[in-house]
């Protein structure tokens, strides 16, 4: 059966006998985890599994956010800790060669431990360029504020999760780094001309136009299209990420449910598709609204298909040994320290 255009959550540590017929019947195409789903290693594992009997998909795409500092949905004592974004800007200020490394060794370490959760999907890198005056929403998730770097950090760090089976997904395309309000809170609206964007902001999204992934911001770009925030947004799509940036892969929306959208649920759903997004992200683990969603989402087909199945190449380990995984834990307990 052809899988559904969206991701949903789930509402606890286990699927309740409800969630597996929903799964069974409405087959999103794929899942993301949040601390609420999170206790033990083999807690997880026996979620996912039950998840992908339902949908009768082996290697369904499964995602979380796991960033480092503040973003992370497993935590010690059964995970490690990792670094926020910015220690590697930090350290790149003194030793480019050494942050690059570091990005790519600790982001592998870090995919592992996702594998080993059974995992398939991080919702890293986020490229984002701070400004001064923005919401802290971003802050030290961003890896610096000079685009470029972020661009060689970001690069690293999501060919790290490559290297480990893990498939990357970018964000907030086409960024979320002037927003002076948090997008869960309300809609951001950023004023800038056009021009100061493509020198700025846009640059480390039109370096990544090979990722397989990217998830949209729910911001306002006036310069652009007054009217309606990215994920809503036919110009912002065609004619920026899918035009400017020729970013040919997977494109999800955030959270349909944050409060920088309006309207009816269902509404935003078709809104978001209609605006070019091939897959739906809807997080809250709702049922009621999950069967909302899935009445809007029709079958993963044409483009959006392709670009699925692009995306899930990422998602097998590549087996490859040609790195020393001792050495990642130094530079992770280093860079930590340094942090701390």
């Amino acid at each position: 059966m052809t899988p559904s255009a969206f991701i949903c959550g789930c509402a606890g540590l286990e699927l309740s006998r409800e969630e597996e017929e929903f799964f069974t019947t409405a087959n999103p195409w794929g899942l993301i985890l949040f601390a609420r789903n999170v206790d033990t290693p083999g807690q997880v594992c026996a979620l996912v599994r039950r998840f992908r009997e339902c949908v009768n998909r082996p290697e369904a795409p499964v995602f979380i956010d796991q960033e480092g500092g503040r973003v992370q949905r497993l935590r010690p004592p059964h995970w490690r800790a990792w670094p926020p974004a910015r220690a590697y800007g930090r350290l790149a200020a003194s030793d480019p060669a050494r942050a690059l490394k570091a990005a790519w060794m600790i982001t592998r370490l870090l995919g592992e431990e996702l594998r080993a959760c059974a995992i398939n999907a991080d919702c890293l890198p986020v490229l984002d360029l701070p400004a001064p005056d923005a919401h802290q929403i971003i802050g030290d998730r961003a890896y610096a504020e000079d685009p470029f770097l972020i661009a060689a950090l970001a690069r690293a760090a999501m060919e790290g999760l490559k290297a480990a089976g893990i498939a990357p997904v970018i964000k907030h395309i086409p960024g979320h780094g002037r927003a002076r309000a948090d997008s869960h809170k309300q809609l951001p609206i950023v004023e800038a001309p056009l021009a100061s964007l493509r020198r700025s902001d846009f640059i480390p999204f039109s370096m990544f136009a090979d990722a397989p992934m990217a998830m949209t911001a729910h911001v306002v770009y006036a310069a652009i299209d007054a009217d309606a925030p990215a994920t809503l947004s036919r110009r912002v799509i065609a004619e920026i990420i899918r035009g400017e940036m020729a970013f040919d892969g997977l494109l999800m929306s955030d959270d349909v449910n944050m409060k920088a959208l309006r309207g009816p649920l269902q509404e935003r759903c078709a809104r978001a598709l209609d605006a070019g997004c091939d897959v739906v992200l809807h997080c809250s683990g709702d049922l009621e609204e999950m069967h909302q969603v899935a009445k809007v989402c029709g079958p993963l087909q044409g483009e959006a298909a392709r670009r699925a199945r692009q995306a899930g190449a990422c998602m097998k380990a590549s087996g490859a040994t040609d790195w020393d995984r001792e050495e990642a834990e130094d530079v992770l307990a280093s860079l930590m320290e340094e942090h701390a």
